[in-house]
């Protein structure tokens, strides 16, 4: 059984705070289809998959070729966003995946976007190099709270899920990761209630060694059992 560690990821509100540029072509591309939606509409719906989300929004007026009409505008508007004026990590981010790139965790990218989006999003943060495994909306069946993503990215890196640590934003996402076998770090800028075995504001307010030792804890756990 491999001993390899891996950091799996969440991206949208983990890594990058892209809420604004989300909210800004989901705006946009809506007016487009004469369909307006509000903020607290978007709001609602931020992080799940766009074929739930669309057919909220369109009511009797959706088909299948619809919605994949209006995702991929979005997601095009979406990206040249990022292009046009690029993003920035959120803080700590950098100085993490730098530091467990280095200490030779495997890290993945397990996320409820498109591919393309997660692969521009990483050649603005220029952190490509630091990830072994993406895995994105095009992967999975079931969107989070179900486990398939975690798990997903856990078997493309060849580690087991003990040996997986999640960093999640969502409720969805802890969930997700408790339901892969997972232990989990939470990112809650706003205070929301996460039910991770570590919650923290900011990922540069984590201890030096939070990783190692949570994957101590997981596998002190294990043994016990």
């Amino acid at each position: 059984m491999s001993t390899a560690r891996a950091v799996l990821w969440d991206m949208d509100g983990t890594l990058i705070d892209s809420e604004e540029f989300h909210w800004i072509s989901w705006r946009d591309t809506m007016a487009d289809q004469g369909v307006p939606i509000t903020r607290e509409q978007f709001l609602s719906s931020f992080g799940q998959r766009n074929d739930s989300i669309i057919p909220r929004w369109l009511g009797a007026a959706s088909t299948p070729e619809r919605v994949e009409r209006i995702s991929r505008a979005k997601e095009e508007l979406y990206r040249d966003l990022i292009r046009k004026h690029g993003m920035s990590p959120l803080p700590g981010v950098s100085d993490w995946v730098r530091r467990l790139h280095e200490e030779g965790w495997l890290q993945a990218i397990a996320s409820a976007a498109p591919r393309p989006n997660i692969e521009v999003v990483l050649e603005s943060l220029k952190a490509a190099h630091c990830f072994q495994a993406i895995v994105s909306a095009e992967d999975v069946h079931k969107g989070k709270p179900d486990p398939e993503v975690y798990l997903m990215a856990a078997s493309r890196l060849g580690t087991s899920p003990k040996r997986s640590i999640v960093v999640e934003d969502a409720v969805a996402g802890v969930e997700a990761a408790r339901s892969a076998g997972m232990r989990s770090i939470g990112v809650s800028r706003n205070g929301k209630h996460l039910a991770a075995e570590l919650v923290v504001q900011s990922l540069d307010l984590l201890n030096s060694d939070a990783f190692e030792r949570l994957l101590q804890s997981s596998s002190s756990v294990a043994k016990s059992c």
